[in-house]
């Protein structure tokens, strides 16, 4: 097996250096002896409690200052984490065996929780805090500087520019930037580290291979060195907070006084629409015609519809604009808004008030002129529908009344027909009129109940109904004649032939045909029922009820043709061309005529048994 790749500990031995570095930076603020590394010589825990005095302020009380055994010094660790855990910061899976026992790994963890904890997490940046205040403000800080574009605290600071350009942002007497070779990383790094420590009291807590050599630059080392940049700047960023703070306030004061000019600007242009308007309809001419007082209406609905919903939608923006504005002044601690004379609020109530009392004055005026020809409109469309009722309602009665013989009732009825064929011009006519009561805003009706669906729907089932009568007569008197079949069979194929008439045609195409013999027990094969039926309909794409019902009376009475008794023989004989007695008695033929047929058939030349009944026939039909 390969051995495994080695695991890259090349971040280790960087934040190793940095934080050592950092911590002695610390130490050294109390004189304290600094440390050769910091995951090696916080085993004893003495010097651990040191760095968290200095960054606290606090004393952490006794502890063992020359412990000798390993429960002394986890005893001085034990105390530095409870220290810690007691600030609420959370420290995960490290407990002071870890630290004594040298563990790089956690101790750079932990150490850097304390970094994230004392250097970082109080940096604040437009609302954003810890790391991201950091990176907002190193972003901004080097906004200016084309070069220069931080995105995080690893490959946006290899070519040194970052760090050269926080400086010079703060301090321009210490370099000149615009100077710089873009070009030369390390050179760029190495400045910047030597000014920051020199004269701004930075340390050098990064080595410029670490920033630039690397693949990737470590983070969190990074970052701890970047934030003293940060500590150091924010007593030179109080000039630029009061600015912001001015600029804010100069924001907030142009932003109140474009929504007061904007407030009066629409508040004179509403009034003066509302002025415009009313002028108009005091000067409106009116006729005393529908067309000319329908044409005052449509406009007036035309206007509630789209103009005042644009000036009430527009008064509401009004109002909740100088509630913003009075609400923002007061936040600011500035006096009320108070609008030039004849753009205050009342001045806009006062105008809308007197819109809504023209309103409704025009509203009348319309109204006056209206009524008497929407009274003539109802009128004649009350006369026509009831006409139209009253035609209906005749042939009802007379449809109830019919009575006497089939041919009678059928020229009775199709009088009736022709009676009620006129009322398609008379429903368009009443359709005609109803539009106009549509176009006159009528939408209930003083003369009449009925309205153009009701009558068209009436006058829909009365010829239905008259033409399903007249076919049902014109049926009856086709069956009347078929007395060979009884009445219960008659009725079973005139209901089999109104089920499989769907459209109520009284006519059956082929497949409305052929199920209906289906339907009553008669199956013929495709070629059989084909022939069938082009001799039936004669040719045409149906057959009527009488052709229907002539051809079931032929289908099933009882004759004794030759043809039907040919096809009885053959089904006895289970189509033999020779029949027995066996064969006749399981037909369930009686004794008598199974004796009757035995003498009289001649004895078949097939079968010694048998009995030629082709001979029979032919001789019985001659």
């Amino acid at each position: 097996m390969p051995p495994k790749p080695a695991v890259d500990k090349s971040w280790e031995l960087v934040q190793s250096k940095t934080f050592t570095k950092w911590v002695n930076a610390r130490l050294s603020e109390h004189s304290l002896a600094s440390l050769n590394n910091v995951c090696t010589d916080f085993s004893d825990g003495t010097a651990l409690i040191h760095l968290l005095q200095i960054i606290s302020d606090t004393s952490l009380g006794r502890y063992n200052r020359n412990p000798r055994m390993r429960i002394q010094k986890i005893e001085n660790v034990n105390l530095s984490l409870d220290f810690i855990r007691s600030r609420k910061i959370n420290l995960t899976n490290i407990g002071a065996e870890d630290i004594v026992d040298s563990n790089h790994k956690l101790i750079l963890g932990m150490i850097w929780t304390i970094i994230l904890r004392f250097t970082i997490e109080d940096i604040n940046e437009e609302g954003l805090s810890a790391m991201d205040g950091l990176l907002l403000w190193c972003q901004r800080k080097t906004a200016p500087y084309k070069e220069v574009d931080v995105k995080n605290f690893s490959y946006s600071w290899q070519d040194g520019l970052a760090f050269c350009a926080l400086i010079h942002r703060h301090r321009p007497d210490l370099l000149d930037y615009y100077a710089l070779d873009k070009r030369d990383a390390r050179g760029n790094t190495a400045l910047a580290f030597e000014v920051a420590e020199r004269y701004l009291g930075i340390p050098q807590l990064l080595d410029v291979e670490d920033v630039c050599d690397a693949t990737k630059p470590d983070e969190r080392s990074v970052m701890t060195y970047v934030a003293q940049y940060f500590h150091a700047f924010s007593s030179l960023s109080r000039a630029e907070t009061a600015g912001r703070r001015l600029g804010k306030f100069t924001d907030v004061m142009q932003s109140v006084f474009d929504m007061q000019h904007d407030y009066e600007v629409r508040v004179a242009k509403l009034i003066s629409r509302i002025d415009d308007q009313q002028s108009k309809w005091r000067t409106a001419k009116f006729e005393p015609v529908y067309s000319s007082a329908r044409t005052h209406s449509t406009t007036f609905n035309s206007y509630k519809a789209t103009t005042k919903r644009e000036w009430t939608h527009e008064k509401v923006e009004l109002d909740t604009l100088l509630g913003n504005i009075q609400t923002k002044r007061v936040t600011y601690n500035l006096a009320p808004f108070v609008p030039r004379a004849g753009l205050t609020p009342k001045d806009l109530e006062f105008a809308w008030n007197e819109l809504a009392a023209a309103e409704v004055k025009h509203r009348k005026t319309i109204n006056q002129y209206i009524r008497e020809s929407r009274d003539v409109l109802q009128r004649q469309y009350g006369s026509e529908a009831n006409g139209i009722q009253g035609v209906l309602n005749s042939i009802s009665n007379s449809l109830a009344m019919l009575g006497g013989e089939l041919d009678d009732q059928l020229a009775t009825v199709n009088g009736l027909i022709n009676k009620a064929r006129p009322l398609e011009g008379s429903l368009q006519r009443l359709g005609d009129l109803e539009k106009q009561c549509e176009e006159a805003n009528i939408d209930e009706h003083d003369y009449t109940v009925y309205s153009v669906s009701d009558l068209e729907y009436d006058t829909e089932m009365m010829m239905k109904a008259l033409d399903k009568k007249a076919r049902f007569i014109e049926n009856q008197s086709a069956v009347r004649n078929m007395t060979n079949l009884t009445p219960a069979q008659l009725e079973e194929f005139e209901a089999t032939f109104r089920y499989f008439d769907r459209d109520d045609s009284n006519v059956l195409n082929d497949v409305e045909f052929r199920a209906a013999l289906d339907s009553l027990g008669h199956s013929f094969t495709d070629d059989e029922f084909g022939a069938l039926y082009d001799q039936l309909s004669c040719g045409s794409e149906y057959i009527s009820f009488e052709v229907y019902i002539r051809f079931m009376v032929e289908l099933t009475e009882d004759q004794t043709t030759p043809e039907q008794l040919l096809q009885s023989f053959r089904v006895i004989a289970g189509d033999k061309e020779y029949v027995t007695q066996e064969d006749l008695r399981l037909s369930e033929l009686s004794p008598p005529s199974i004796t009757y047929l035995a003498r009289a058939m001649p004895k078949s030349e097939l079968s010694d048994d048998g009995y030629d009944y082709l001979a029979y026939l032919r001789d019985v039909f001659q």
